[in-house]
Protein backbone atom coordinates (compact mmCIF):
# COMPACT_ATOMS: atom_id res chain seq x y z
CA UNK A 1 0.00 0.00 0.00
CA UNK A 2 1.49 3.31 -1.09
CA UNK A 3 0.01 6.82 -0.84
CA UNK A 4 2.34 8.56 -3.30
CA UNK A 5 -0.65 9.81 -5.36
CA UNK A 6 -1.84 11.75 -2.30
CA UNK A 7 1.52 13.52 -2.12
CA UNK A 8 1.33 14.33 -5.83
CA UNK A 9 -2.01 16.07 -5.21
CA UNK A 10 -0.84 17.92 -2.10
CA UNK A 11 2.46 19.21 -3.47
CA UNK A 12 1.92 19.36 -7.24
CA UNK A 13 -1.86 19.36 -7.78
CA UNK A 14 -1.30 16.15 -9.78
CA UNK A 15 0.80 18.02 -12.38
CA UNK A 16 3.42 15.45 -13.34
CA UNK A 17 5.14 18.03 -15.53
CA UNK A 18 6.16 19.88 -12.36
CA UNK A 19 8.06 16.99 -10.82
CA UNK A 20 10.38 14.08 -11.48
CA UNK A 21 9.22 10.78 -10.01
CA UNK A 22 12.70 9.32 -10.40
CA UNK A 23 14.10 11.72 -7.79
CA UNK A 24 11.02 12.98 -6.00
CA UNK A 25 11.17 15.39 -3.10
CA UNK A 26 8.39 15.81 -0.50
CA UNK A 27 7.77 12.03 -0.48
CA UNK A 28 9.08 8.73 0.85
CA UNK A 29 8.65 7.17 -2.59
CA UNK A 30 10.54 7.68 -5.83
CA UNK A 31 11.54 5.35 -8.63
CA UNK A 32 15.17 5.35 -7.48
CA UNK A 33 14.11 4.52 -3.90
CA UNK A 34 11.79 1.75 -5.10
CA UNK A 35 14.63 0.22 -7.10
CA UNK A 36 17.00 0.50 -4.14
CA UNK A 37 14.41 -1.29 -2.01
CA UNK A 38 14.10 -4.09 -4.61
CA UNK A 39 10.38 -3.32 -4.92
CA UNK A 40 8.69 -5.06 -7.85
CA UNK A 41 5.08 -3.98 -7.25
CA UNK A 42 3.10 -1.31 -5.40
CA UNK A 43 -0.58 -0.86 -4.71
CA UNK A 44 -0.99 2.87 -5.29
CA UNK A 45 -3.97 4.29 -3.41
CA UNK A 46 -6.54 6.54 -5.08
CA UNK A 47 -7.52 8.25 -1.84
CA UNK A 48 -9.71 11.27 -1.14
CA UNK A 49 -10.50 12.72 2.26
CA UNK A 50 -13.69 11.78 4.08
CA UNK A 51 -14.79 15.40 3.89
CA UNK A 52 -15.57 14.74 0.22
CA UNK A 53 -18.26 12.20 1.12
CA UNK A 54 -21.66 13.21 -0.31
CA UNK A 55 -19.90 15.99 -2.22
CA UNK A 56 -17.32 15.39 -4.96
CA UNK A 57 -15.68 12.15 -3.82
CA UNK A 58 -16.28 10.41 -7.16
CA UNK A 59 -14.68 13.24 -9.17
CA UNK A 60 -11.69 13.46 -6.83
CA UNK A 61 -11.22 9.69 -6.94
CA UNK A 62 -11.29 9.76 -10.74
CA UNK A 63 -8.57 12.41 -10.65
CA UNK A 64 -6.44 10.20 -8.40
CA UNK A 65 -6.98 7.18 -10.65
CA UNK A 66 -5.99 9.39 -13.58
CA UNK A 67 -2.70 10.49 -12.01
CA UNK A 68 -1.79 6.88 -11.17
CA UNK A 69 -2.52 5.78 -14.72
CA UNK A 70 -0.50 8.67 -16.14
CA UNK A 71 2.54 8.21 -13.92
CA UNK A 72 2.61 4.47 -14.59
CA UNK A 73 2.53 4.98 -18.35
CA UNK A 74 4.76 8.07 -18.65
CA UNK A 75 7.71 6.52 -16.78
CA UNK A 76 9.35 3.58 -18.53
CA UNK A 77 10.39 1.96 -15.23
CA UNK A 78 6.72 1.63 -14.21
CA UNK A 79 3.90 -0.36 -15.78
CA UNK A 80 0.19 -0.42 -14.98
CA UNK A 81 -1.09 -3.95 -14.31
CA UNK A 82 -4.60 -5.30 -13.73
CA UNK A 83 -4.08 -9.08 -13.43
CA UNK A 84 -1.74 -11.70 -12.01
CA UNK A 85 -0.60 -12.49 -15.54
CA UNK A 86 0.46 -8.89 -16.04
CA UNK A 87 2.16 -8.88 -12.64
CA UNK A 88 4.35 -11.79 -13.70
CA UNK A 89 5.05 -10.19 -17.07
CA UNK A 90 6.16 -6.99 -15.31
CA UNK A 91 8.70 -8.98 -13.28
CA UNK A 92 10.08 -10.60 -16.43
CA UNK A 93 10.41 -7.16 -18.06
CA UNK A 94 12.12 -5.75 -14.92
CA UNK A 95 9.38 -3.16 -14.46
CA UNK A 96 7.83 -1.93 -11.23
CA UNK A 97 4.17 -3.01 -11.40
CA UNK A 98 1.50 -0.45 -10.49
CA UNK A 99 -1.81 -1.71 -9.09
CA UNK A 100 -4.60 0.79 -8.43
CA UNK A 101 -6.56 0.59 -5.19
CA UNK A 102 -9.37 2.87 -4.02
CA UNK A 103 -8.97 3.77 -0.36
CA UNK A 104 -12.38 4.31 1.20
CA UNK A 105 -15.83 3.15 0.12
CA UNK A 106 -17.09 6.74 0.26
CA UNK A 107 -15.39 7.10 -3.14
CA UNK A 108 -18.21 5.20 -4.90
CA UNK A 109 -20.96 7.40 -3.40
CA UNK A 110 -23.04 4.30 -2.60
CA UNK A 111 -23.26 3.43 -6.31
CA UNK A 112 -22.52 0.00 -7.79
CA UNK A 113 -22.31 1.50 -11.31
CA UNK A 114 -19.54 3.81 -10.02
CA UNK A 115 -17.78 0.76 -8.55
CA UNK A 116 -17.98 -1.01 -11.90
CA UNK A 117 -16.59 2.01 -13.77
CA UNK A 118 -13.65 2.17 -11.36
CA UNK A 119 -12.95 -1.47 -12.20
CA UNK A 120 -13.03 -0.65 -15.91
CA UNK A 121 -10.40 2.04 -15.26
CA UNK A 122 -8.07 -0.52 -13.67
CA UNK A 123 -8.98 -0.50 -9.97
CA UNK A 124 -8.38 -3.95 -8.50
CA UNK A 125 -8.86 -3.30 -4.78
CA UNK A 126 -11.04 -1.13 -2.57
CA UNK A 127 -11.17 -0.64 1.19
CA UNK A 128 -14.77 -0.45 2.35
CA UNK A 129 -14.14 2.54 4.62
CA UNK A 130 -11.47 5.04 5.55
CA UNK A 131 -11.70 7.21 8.69
CA UNK A 132 -15.46 7.67 8.27
CA UNK A 133 -18.45 5.39 8.17
CA UNK A 134 -20.27 5.05 4.89
CA UNK A 135 -24.05 4.58 4.78
CA UNK A 136 -23.37 0.85 4.48
CA UNK A 137 -20.16 0.02 6.42
CA UNK A 138 -18.50 1.00 9.68
CA UNK A 139 -15.03 2.51 10.10
CA UNK A 140 -12.47 1.67 12.77
CA UNK A 141 -12.12 5.41 13.36
CA UNK A 142 -14.47 7.76 15.18
CA UNK A 143 -12.99 10.94 13.67
CA UNK A 144 -16.11 11.68 11.63
CA UNK A 145 -19.50 11.60 13.35
CA UNK A 146 -21.49 10.47 10.31
CA UNK A 147 -23.80 7.55 9.56
CA UNK A 148 -23.91 6.19 13.08
CA UNK A 149 -24.26 2.44 13.00
CA UNK A 150 -26.61 0.83 15.49
CA UNK A 151 -25.41 -2.75 15.56
CA UNK A 152 -25.54 -2.90 11.76
CA UNK A 153 -21.88 -2.83 10.75
CA UNK A 154 -22.53 -4.11 7.21
CA UNK A 155 -25.96 -3.30 5.76
CA UNK A 156 -27.77 -5.15 3.00
CA UNK A 157 -26.31 -2.71 0.49
CA UNK A 158 -22.87 -3.24 2.03
CA UNK A 159 -23.23 -6.95 1.36
CA UNK A 160 -24.22 -6.12 -2.22
CA UNK A 161 -20.99 -4.12 -2.56
CA UNK A 162 -18.95 -7.13 -1.39
CA UNK A 163 -20.86 -9.44 -3.74
CA UNK A 164 -20.29 -7.13 -6.71
CA UNK A 165 -16.59 -6.86 -5.90
CA UNK A 166 -16.45 -10.66 -5.86
CA UNK A 167 -18.19 -10.79 -9.22
CA UNK A 168 -15.88 -8.20 -10.75
CA UNK A 169 -12.67 -9.69 -9.41
CA UNK A 170 -11.83 -6.73 -7.16
CA UNK A 171 -10.08 -7.44 -3.87
CA UNK A 172 -12.07 -6.48 -0.76
CA UNK A 173 -9.78 -4.52 1.58
CA UNK A 174 -10.68 -4.46 5.29
CA UNK A 175 -8.03 -2.02 6.51
CA UNK A 176 -9.78 0.93 8.20
CA UNK A 177 -13.02 -1.02 8.78
CA UNK A 178 -14.33 -1.73 12.25
CA UNK A 179 -13.81 -5.21 13.61
CA UNK A 180 -17.55 -5.86 13.38
CA UNK A 181 -17.57 -4.92 9.69
CA UNK A 182 -14.47 -7.02 9.04
CA UNK A 183 -16.10 -9.97 10.80
CA UNK A 184 -19.27 -9.62 8.71
CA UNK A 185 -17.31 -9.39 5.45
CA UNK A 186 -15.12 -12.38 6.28
CA UNK A 187 -18.29 -14.41 6.73
CA UNK A 188 -19.94 -13.11 3.56
CA UNK A 189 -17.25 -12.79 0.90
CA UNK A 190 -16.85 -15.68 -1.53
CA UNK A 191 -13.27 -14.65 -2.29
CA UNK A 192 -10.26 -14.13 0.00
CA UNK A 193 -9.96 -10.62 1.40
CA UNK A 194 -7.00 -8.50 2.42
CA UNK A 195 -6.00 -6.08 5.13
CA UNK A 196 -3.77 -3.98 2.87
CA UNK A 197 -2.02 -2.02 5.64
CA UNK A 198 -2.84 -3.26 9.14
CA UNK A 199 -0.79 -4.79 11.95
CA UNK A 200 -1.33 -6.87 15.10
CA UNK A 201 -3.61 -5.56 17.85
CA UNK A 202 -1.88 -7.90 20.32
CA UNK A 203 1.36 -5.96 19.85
CA UNK A 204 -0.08 -2.44 19.47
CA UNK A 205 -3.57 -1.87 20.79
CA UNK A 206 -5.17 0.48 18.30
CA UNK A 207 -8.47 -0.15 16.53
CA UNK A 208 -6.64 0.11 13.18
CA UNK A 209 -4.91 -3.18 13.94
CA UNK A 210 -6.31 -6.70 13.79
CA UNK A 211 -7.04 -8.81 16.90
CA UNK A 212 -6.17 -12.50 17.03
CA UNK A 213 -9.85 -13.49 16.78
CA UNK A 214 -10.09 -11.82 13.38
CA UNK A 215 -6.77 -13.34 12.30
CA UNK A 216 -8.29 -16.79 12.84
CA UNK A 217 -11.24 -15.82 10.62
CA UNK A 218 -8.84 -14.42 8.02
CA UNK A 219 -7.04 -17.75 7.91
CA UNK A 220 -10.35 -19.56 7.30
CA UNK A 221 -11.00 -17.10 4.47
CA UNK A 222 -7.46 -17.79 3.09
CA UNK A 223 -6.91 -14.05 2.98
CA UNK A 224 -3.92 -11.83 3.73
CA UNK A 225 -2.81 -9.28 6.32
CA UNK A 226 -0.17 -6.90 4.97
CA UNK A 227 1.77 -5.42 7.88
CA UNK A 228 1.69 -1.63 8.24
CA UNK A 229 5.02 0.08 9.07
CA UNK A 230 3.53 3.36 10.34
CA UNK A 231 5.01 3.86 13.82
CA UNK A 232 1.76 4.74 15.69
CA UNK A 233 0.40 1.35 14.55
CA UNK A 234 3.58 -0.67 15.23
CA UNK A 235 5.21 0.81 18.34
CA UNK A 236 2.09 2.75 19.43
CA UNK A 237 4.11 5.98 19.40
CA UNK A 238 6.07 8.06 16.91
CA UNK A 239 9.47 6.54 17.73
CA UNK A 240 9.57 2.98 16.43
CA UNK A 241 12.35 0.84 15.02
CA UNK A 242 12.77 -2.22 12.80
CA UNK A 243 12.43 -4.54 15.78
CA UNK A 244 8.98 -3.18 16.62
CA UNK A 245 7.76 -3.97 13.09
CA UNK A 246 9.32 -7.43 13.19
CA UNK A 247 7.40 -8.16 16.41
CA UNK A 248 4.15 -7.86 14.42
CA UNK A 249 5.39 -10.31 11.80
CA UNK A 250 6.46 -12.75 14.52
CA UNK A 251 3.15 -12.62 16.38
CA UNK A 252 0.97 -12.99 13.29
CA UNK A 253 3.12 -15.90 12.11
CA UNK A 254 2.68 -17.53 15.53
CA UNK A 255 -1.10 -17.16 15.35
CA UNK A 256 -1.91 -18.09 11.72
CA UNK A 257 1.35 -18.85 9.91
CA UNK A 258 3.58 -17.05 7.42
CA UNK A 259 1.41 -17.98 4.42
CA UNK A 260 -1.19 -15.33 5.35
CA UNK A 261 1.20 -12.38 5.79
CA UNK A 262 2.30 -9.67 3.36
CA UNK A 263 4.00 -6.28 3.49
CA UNK A 264 1.73 -3.24 3.73
CA UNK A 265 4.21 -0.39 4.12
CA UNK A 266 1.80 2.59 3.99
CA UNK A 267 4.53 5.00 2.95
CA UNK A 268 3.47 8.56 2.13
CA UNK A 269 0.24 8.10 4.06
CA UNK A 270 1.89 9.42 7.23
CA UNK A 271 5.14 10.98 8.43
CA UNK A 272 6.21 8.80 11.37
CA UNK A 273 8.02 5.68 10.21
CA UNK A 274 10.45 3.53 12.22
CA UNK A 275 14.15 4.27 12.42
CA UNK A 276 15.76 2.15 9.73
CA UNK A 277 12.51 1.98 7.71
CA UNK A 278 12.17 5.66 6.81
CA UNK A 279 11.26 5.18 3.14
CA UNK A 280 10.66 2.55 0.46
CA UNK A 281 14.38 2.02 -0.12
CA UNK A 282 14.66 0.47 3.36
CA UNK A 283 12.47 -2.61 2.81
CA UNK A 284 15.53 -4.94 2.91
CA UNK A 285 16.03 -3.97 6.57
CA UNK A 286 12.89 -5.80 7.69
CA UNK A 287 13.89 -8.87 5.67
CA UNK A 288 17.31 -8.90 7.31
CA UNK A 289 15.70 -8.62 10.75
CA UNK A 290 13.31 -11.50 10.06
CA UNK A 291 16.17 -13.66 8.78
CA UNK A 292 17.99 -12.87 12.02
CA UNK A 293 14.88 -14.12 13.85
CA UNK A 294 15.10 -17.47 12.03
CA UNK A 295 12.48 -16.92 9.37
CA UNK A 296 13.26 -19.17 6.42
CA UNK A 297 13.89 -17.91 2.91
CA UNK A 298 10.83 -19.86 1.77
CA UNK A 299 8.63 -18.12 4.36
CA UNK A 300 9.96 -14.73 3.27
CA UNK A 301 9.34 -15.56 -0.39
CA UNK A 302 5.71 -16.14 0.63
CA UNK A 303 5.55 -12.82 2.49
CA UNK A 304 7.25 -10.83 -0.26
CA UNK A 305 5.30 -12.10 -3.25
CA UNK A 306 3.68 -15.51 -3.31
CA UNK A 307 0.98 -14.87 -0.71
CA UNK A 308 -0.34 -11.81 -2.54
CA UNK A 309 -0.27 -13.61 -5.88
CA UNK A 310 -2.20 -16.52 -4.34
CA UNK A 311 -4.94 -14.23 -3.03
CA UNK A 312 -5.16 -12.22 -6.25
CA UNK A 313 -5.35 -15.42 -8.32
CA UNK A 314 -8.12 -16.79 -6.11
CA UNK A 315 -10.05 -13.52 -6.49
CA UNK A 316 -9.72 -13.93 -10.26
CA UNK A 317 -10.92 -17.55 -10.04
CA UNK A 318 -14.01 -16.49 -8.07
CA UNK A 319 -14.65 -13.81 -10.71
CA UNK A 320 -14.50 -16.46 -13.44
CA UNK A 321 -16.77 -18.76 -11.42
CA UNK A 322 -19.33 -15.95 -11.05
CA UNK A 323 -19.08 -14.83 -14.68
CA UNK A 324 -22.61 -16.11 -15.41
CA UNK A 325 -24.10 -13.50 -13.06
CA UNK A 326 -25.41 -10.20 -14.39
CA UNK A 327 -24.15 -6.93 -12.89
CA UNK A 328 -25.99 -6.18 -9.67
CA UNK A 329 -28.80 -3.64 -9.86
CA UNK A 330 -29.00 -3.20 -6.10
CA UNK A 331 -29.72 0.37 -4.99
CA UNK A 332 -29.42 2.05 -1.64
CA UNK A 333 -32.45 3.84 -0.20
CA UNK A 334 -32.54 7.62 0.18
CA UNK A 335 -33.18 7.10 3.88
CA UNK A 336 -29.86 5.26 4.22
CA UNK A 337 -27.87 7.80 2.21
CA UNK A 338 -29.25 10.78 4.19
CA UNK A 339 -28.22 13.23 1.47
CA UNK A 340 -30.83 15.90 0.60
CA UNK A 341 -28.79 16.88 -2.47
CA UNK A 342 -28.92 13.40 -4.01
CA UNK A 343 -31.04 13.40 -7.17
CA UNK A 344 -33.33 10.56 -8.18
CA UNK A 345 -33.95 10.83 -11.92
CA UNK A 346 -37.08 9.03 -13.11
CA UNK A 347 -39.51 9.57 -15.95
CA UNK A 348 -42.59 11.32 -14.50
CA UNK A 349 -44.87 8.55 -15.75
CA UNK A 350 -42.71 5.90 -14.05
CA UNK A 351 -42.28 7.78 -10.80
CA UNK A 352 -46.02 8.38 -10.48
CA UNK A 353 -47.12 4.90 -11.54
CA UNK A 354 -47.07 3.53 -8.03
CA UNK A 355 -49.11 6.48 -6.77
CA UNK A 356 -51.60 6.24 -9.62
CA UNK A 357 -52.41 2.54 -9.18
CA UNK A 358 -54.64 2.89 -6.07
CA UNK A 359 -56.42 5.89 -7.66
CA UNK A 360 -56.92 4.01 -10.93
CA UNK A 361 -58.41 1.06 -9.08
CA UNK A 362 -60.80 3.41 -7.23
CA UNK A 363 -61.96 5.02 -10.49
CA UNK A 364 -62.49 1.63 -12.13
CA UNK A 365 -64.45 0.35 -9.14
CA UNK A 366 -66.65 3.48 -9.14
CA UNK A 367 -67.42 3.11 -12.85
CA UNK A 368 -68.35 -0.54 -12.42
CA UNK A 369 -70.67 0.25 -9.50
CA UNK A 370 -72.38 3.06 -11.41
CA UNK A 371 -72.80 0.79 -14.44
CA UNK A 372 -74.32 -1.90 -12.25
CA UNK A 373 -76.76 0.57 -10.67
CA UNK A 374 -77.72 1.91 -14.10
CA UNK A 375 -78.34 -1.65 -15.35
CA UNK A 376 -80.51 -2.44 -12.31
CA UNK A 377 -82.58 0.68 -12.86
Amino acid sequence: HNDLPLQLRIHYNNSLSLTNLSQLEHASTSIIRLQAGHVQAQMFAAYVVCGAQQKDAVRLTLEQIDVIRRMCTEYQDLVLVTSTRELREAEMRHKIACLISVEGGHSIDSSLPALRMFYQLGVRSMSLTHTCNTPWAESSSKLYNVFQRQGNSLTGFGKAVVEEMNRLGMMVDLSHTSWATAWAVLNHSRAPVIFSHSSSYFICKTSRNVPDELLYELKKNKGLIMVNFYSPFTSCNHEGNVSHVADHFDHIKKVIGAEFIGIGGDYDGGKSFPKGLEDVSKYPAIIQELLRRNWTEDELADVLRRNFLRVFEEVEKVRDWLSHLRPSEAHISLEEVQNPCRLVLKHPDLSSTAEQKPFNRLVLTTILLLSLLFWID
